[in-house]
């Protein structure tokens, strides 16, 4: 199997950590983002969507999206399960993996794709162009530092995001929380729940993946 990656983009990363946490060993296809290789008609005809990550499957069938992309390698390799055990765990994972992409890394994406001076005329990811709009750069960072509050408080109580366990959605919220700081978004300095959580999983050696 290949992964169509960015080394520097959050969502490929996700799918590097997931694969890391497995012990599955991907073979990697760097896609330039950062010079538009993602608009090029060889990358359009992989995804038309114009964007990372693209699972390949040694028969050729691609998988995009990264909850797509990391079900197809939790089935393939249950353990350690990510996406947990019992009906129950997998809907705790799979809810605290959404809230964390609309509530955080969506807010995330317009901070940071409304400001960058590099996307001009790409304020959103895909195909089509689209201005950037500052006062969305300004929302998304006001949104981003109000979900961190909100995980402080499910923290609180749980070692894990999604409850006792490691989870898809540890992974997203690490991600999450490395992007905010590398847009100069801090933790709040009374995240005592947070900080713990963040020393935790930062120190798995899959978060360098």
């Amino acid at each position: 199997m290949k992964l169509y990656d960015c080394a520097t983009a959050p969502s490929p990363r996700r799918v590097r950590i997931f694969a890391a946490e497995k012990g599955i060993q991907l073979d990697m296809v760097a896609i330039d983002l950062a010079n538009g290789e993602q608009f090029g008609d060889a990358f359009r005809a992989i995804n038309p969507d114009c964007v990372v990550p693209v699972l390949e499957l040694d028969d050729g069938t691609r998988i995009t999206e990264v909850l797509a992309i990391c079900q197809y390698l939790e089935e393939l390799n249950p353990e350690p399960p990510l996406i947990g055990r019992t009906p129950e765990e997998r809907a705790a994972a799979v809810a605290w993996f959404t809230k964390i992409e609309q509530q955080g890394l969506l807010a995330m994406r317009d901070a940071f794709r409304n400001s960058a001076k590099g996307l001009k005329g790409h304020a959103l990811t895909g195909p089509v162009g689209y201005e950037q709009i500052p006062e969305l750069a300004e929302r998304g960072r006001h949104c981003v530092r109000g979900f961190f509050e909100r995980l402080e408080q499910q923290l609180d109580g749980n070692e894990f995001v999604a409850g006792a366990y490691y989870s898809i959605a540890d992974i997203t919220a690490l991600v999450l929380t490395d992007f905010a700081a590398w847009t100069k978004i801090e933790l709040p300095d009374d995240s005592v729940n947070l900080r713990r959580w963040y020393e935790k999983v930062s120190s798995r050696p899959s978060a360098k993946a």
